[in-house]
């Protein structure tokens, strides 16, 4: 596990360089929590460091959505950080948008394209590379980068629509 703290620690980073100020969830405070959400992971037989790295960025990304909506709960929207999304899932505009929207997005997504969602997860919220997301997965690179270009498509008209 310290191996692959550091790695969290850098997904972490990622994610709160991509955020407007205001966020009182820390890099920090998330990989900790994630991190003892990992172990917690009793039932789990890790298959390799592509597997872990997969069930990290879904840890990760119910952790930033549950803090987002209760924050929103609790302030009632008003000063939600904002999402950047920016060369890292590569939307043109560097549009803004939450993070709860992007869960609602992603959830439509997975119900039209369950593998398309899942490379947005990989790659976006576990920051893992083409390579790693298509070992993992057991589908060729060009599909991963072609699945990931239709998939930030969608989210992108999705996440401006709302």
């Amino acid at each position: 596990m310290p191996l692959v703290y550091g790695e969290l620690r850098k997904v972490a980073a990622r994610h709160f360089r991509r955020e407007t100020p205001g966020n009182t969830l820390q890099s920090t405070a998330l990989v900790h929590e994630a991190y003892l959400k990992l172990v917690d992971q009793r039932r789990v037989q890790w298959q390799d460091r592509e597997h872990f790295f997969a069930v990290a960025a879904q840890i990760i990304r119910r952790i930033l959505v549950d803090h987002s909506r209760k924050r929103k709960t609790a302030k009632r929207g008003s000063g939600e950080p904002k999402l950047l999304f920016d060369d890292a899932i590569g939307l043109p505009g560097r549009a803004n948008s939450d993070l709860v929207a992007l869960d609602d997005a992603m959830t439509e997504l997975a119900k039209a394209d369950p593998r398309q969602a899942q490379i947005v997860e990989l790659r976006f919220f576990g920051g893992l590379s083409v390579e790693a997301t298509a070992d993992f997965l057991g589908i060729s690179p060009a599909t991963v980068k072609r699945d990931w270009v239709v998939a930030k498509a969608w989210l992108f008209r999705q996440l401006s629509r709302g």
